[in-house]
């Protein structure tokens, strides 16, 4: 699994001109599913999101996880994470998910997020979206479960 997280006042997604999710401060998680990707997986990930300490303290030090600051989340599938540009011009998508595993997977990182207490929304898996935020600080980090051991970013 592989995640883009960011820190973000506020943001919003919408398909076909409808709010789907809307939240103030907290976290924009763009979540990407391989074929080899578990519940483990799922749970890891959600576990580190929701106590990545990225938001700041009264001292002004990123200091504090979601949880901390009472954040909420909102997720999107993005099954673009897997991209492989080694070759050509047109990214090649062989190494996400099919929908039939990526889906549930999804749902169940969501599940463990609202698990740990955290006011969790999503996107619509599959869906044309648009995405709107503004990310503060600007904060962006990328997360990669199984960890760096067993990592295949394309770099």
């Amino acid at each position: 699994m592989r995640a883009v997280v960011q820190r973000v006042s506020r943001a919003q997604v919408s398909v076909e001109s409808q709010v789907v999710a809307s939240i103030q401060k907290g976290l924009v998680v763009l979540l990407g599913i391989s074929p080899t990707d578990c519940e483990q997986d799922a749970r890891e990930l959600a576990e580190k999101v929701a106590n990545l300490r990225i938001f700041e303290d009264s001292a002004g030090k990123m200091n504090l996880s979601c949880l901390d600051v009472n954040g909420e989340i909102i997720v999107v599938s993005q099954f673009t994470l897997y991209a492989d540009t080694r070759r050509g011009r047109r990214p090649s998508f062989t190494g996400a998910a099919k929908p039939d595993l990526a889906e549930p997977l999804c749902a169940l990182f969501v599940d463990f997020l609202r698990a740990m207490g955290l006011r969790a929304q999503t996107g619509v898996f599959g869906a044309h979206m648009l995405v709107n935020l503004i990310n503060d600080g600007p904060v962006t980090i990328l997360l990669e479960q199984p960890g760096p051991e067993r990592s295949s970013w394309n770099f």
